[in-house]
């Protein structure tokens, strides 16, 4: 059986980067590129005339932003939104602005084909319920709601969405901040002092300066000297608390 076809609108400045997204769209099964904007307030009409299934469109552009546009897009006729872009550093910002997917160019065919894969996967379905159900935004603002959104990570060019839960442990390596979770090592979008302030509440718990670890993963507690304590994590990972943080190990004896 084969899947309905995607009418796709492409939005961008450049010509020469939407005459090559078209080529690439063009090879994708499923998908027929029904027109072009060159600026976000041009997408909107584009969008109100066309009536497209899926929309791609770069992030900065003059008088209204990909950023705007993705925001407009609201109820179960909405496009999804794929966001194509030279620059990594607003893949969170993407995400909860409404967008399904990040594309960091020069897109390979492997990834479009995923990105299309996923918007298909999305199609019908109001943007705050997909934000919601299928969790595709970064770490929210409330920080009770943390365990119930995706938390972003990055490797090279790409980004993954991890559920709280499969997070052991976020370490700071100096300006770094990297996501543990059993399976790798990802960098995280955002200083721990941020993210800390994001999982308050939750079972995650500072134990020193440069980690916070997430309790549920938490199989042995080892004394050291000087009131210091090891904790071994579910995958063998050893986190040394701090003196300043030894107080919290009370607050994981407690769980």
């Amino acid at each position: 059986m084969h899947p309905r076809v995607l009418r796709t609108l492409i939005v961008g400045e450049e010509p020469a980067a939407r005459r090559l997204l078209r080529e690439d769209l063009e090879l994708v099964p499923g998908v027929e590129v029904v027109g072009e904007a060159e600026i976000g307030k041009d997408a909107l009409l584009r969008i109100e005339q066309l009536r497209p299934d899926l929309v791609f469109l770069d992030l900065q552009m003059p008088v209204v932003s990909g950023f705007e546009v993705v925001r407009s897009l609201t109820g179960y006729n909405a496009p999804v939104a794929v966001f194509v872009t030279a620059f990594d550093q607003f893949a969170v910002q993407a995400f909860e602005a409404g967008a399904v997917d990040y594309l960091l160019k020069p897109v390979s065919e492997d990834r479009l084909r995923k990105a299309v894969d996923r918007a298909r996967s999305m199609q019908g379905r109001p943007l705050e319920t997909v934000n919601d159900a299928d969790q595709i935004a970064a770490i929210g603002d409330t920080p009770h709601s943390v365990e119930q959104r995706k938390v972003v990570g990055r490797n090279g060019a790409e980004y993954f969405l991890l559920d709280a839960d499969e997070i052991l442990v976020f370490q700071a390596e100096r300006e770094l901040v990297w996501i543990v979770t059993a399976q790798q090592r990802l960098l995280a979008t955002q200083p721990l002092r941020d993210i800390e302030s994001r999982l308050a509440g939750t079972h995650f718990q500072r134990v020193h300066r440069n980690a916070i670890v997430n309790v549920n993963h938490v199989r042995k507690m080892s004394a050291l000297s000087g009131h210091r304590w090891l904790l071994t994590l579910s995958n063998s990972l050893q986190i040394v608390v701090s003196k300043r943080q030894a107080h919290h190990i009370r607050q994981i004896l407690q769980w």
